[in-house]
This record gives structure tokens, C-alpha cells and sequence, in this order.
């Protein structure tokens, strides 16, 4: 039996307490009371009842999430932040990212240059209705639109690798501040539009071959960043 911890598999060594307490495994299932203070005399088994006694979670149904109705999310107060998809090809990948601004609350969506708007069937396979709940708006160009965004005081944030991008470890947003954040095309990245209107350039750190995040999974990392250091409730 191999055990994982912070990543790295430990061959030939079984948890103990300790190296639970230690390692991501107290993040799947944090509660050590339950084995009381023996010592296992074979620390497979131990484990082995260790995670079976913990894990006592079942589902929760769609309908007992307590989700909000569109009219609800229409009238509840959203986040300071608005987002602009630059020429973003895919619809799949349009309707994504419509379902998880949905998710954070977002003030906004833009849709700009070539990028599709709703009614669309394929937008709609992916945002799964939140076409519906999400406010949003296609400009043509995207140049007038960020320069009236920063005459209503938004600050404009690229998501986009430059040579003076922030990592986003570094980024220290303010709940006081409105934020657009800005995210390009699939190939291609932001336009040079936007590139040249923008306050600054964020960078999501990556550690494989790849070059770039699908983009909704950029919004995501993005917007889920923003909840975090802004304590939103």
C-alpha cells in the first residue's frame, strides 16, 4: 500500500496520526477523534479503518443546495468585478464561462470583438441557463468600451503573460475597488487593444508543458483568488 502525502508517494510507509496531522490527508478527514488515542499494531489496517470510520458523507440533491432563483440573483448584490471575453472562439468555452461568473456573483460580462453571444445552443450546452441570470453586453470594440470603463473608475486587469505580468500569488485586490479582468482568445491571448489600455497583467503560475488554462478554468482560478483575499461572505 502506497500512501500519498503533499504530493510525493511514500512506498512501504503507512500513515500514522502524525503524518496525517502533517500532510494533505487531514484535509480528507480532518476528524482524528474518532480512532481515540490506540496505537495501530499494522498501520494499514489502521488507515484502512481510519478513513472508513471518517467518511460518512452522502450527496446533497440539487433542490437542498439552496441555490438562488434568477429573479433572486438578479436582485442580490454582486461582487465588484466585470469580465471581458476578447475574441474567444469556442462557445462551448463562451458558455463555461457565463456558468462560473454565475457562480461568483460577478457585476457583468462583456463580450467583445468576434466573441458569440446568446441565443446559441452550443453557448447554452455549457452555461447550463446562466446566459439567463449573468447581466451581459457584446461591444464590438473592445478599446471604447475598457476607455469607458476606466472614465467609471474600473481598474482593467489582463489575465495574460507579458514581461511585466504579476503572479497572481502577488495580487492584492481591494474590495473597495472595481475590477475588470480581462480574458483572451484561445491562440492568441488578449488583443494589443486591450493590451495597451490595461492597468496592469496578471499570470495564473503553471508547472507542466502547457502554456495556457482552458479560459473558463482561468476564471475560476481568477475570480475564486478574489473571493479569498477579499473576504467576501
Amino acid at each position: 500500500m502506497n500512501c500519498v502525502a503533499n504530493g510525493k508517494i511514500l512506498k512501504n510507509r503507512f500513515a500514522n496520526k502524525n503524518l496525517i496531522q502533517n500532510t494533505g490527508l487531514l484535509r480528507l478527514a480532518p476528524d482524528l477523534s474518532t480512532l481515540g488515542t490506540r496505537e495501530p499494531t499494522n498501520d494499514a489496517e489502521w488507515l484502512k479503518e481510519y478513513f472508513l470510520k471518517s467518511y460518512h458523507e452522502k450527496k446533497i440533491k440539487n433542490e437542498d443546495l439552496n441555490r438562488l432563483s434568477i429573479k433572486e440573483y438578479k436582485n442580490s448584490k454582486k461582487i465588484p468585478v466585470c469580465i471581458i471575453l476578447d475574441n474567444v472562439r469556442s462557445l462551448n468555452n463562451i458558455g463555461s464561462c457565463f456558468r462560473t461568473a454565475d457562480a461568483f456573483l460577478i457585476k457583468k460580462m462583456y463580450l467583445t470583438g468576434f466573441t458569440a453571444k446568446p441565443p446559441s445552443r452550443d453557448i447554452e450546452r455549457t452555461a447550463l441557463g446562466a446566459t439567463d441570470s449573468v447581466e451581459w453586453e457584446h461591444v464590438k470594440e473592445i478599446k471604447k468600451l475598457i476607455i469607458q470603463l476606466k472614465k467609471e473608475g474600473w481598474k482593467i486587469i489582463l489575465v495574460e503573460q507579458t514581461d511585466k505580468s504579476i503572479d497572481l500569488k502577488d495580487f492584492k485586490p481591494f474590495f473597495s475597488e472595481k475590477y475588470v479582468f480581462i480574458f483572451g482568445n484561445e491562440v492568441f491571448g488578449v488583443s494589443e487593444d486591450a493590451l495597451k489600455e490595461a492597468n496592469a497583467a496578471l499570470e495564473i503560475p503553471q508547472f507542466g508543458t502547457k502554456h495556457s488554462f482552458n479560459i473558463s478554468i482561468s476564471i475560476g482560478i481568477i475570480l475564486w483568488d478574489y473571493h479569498i483575499k477579499t473576504n467576501i461572505k
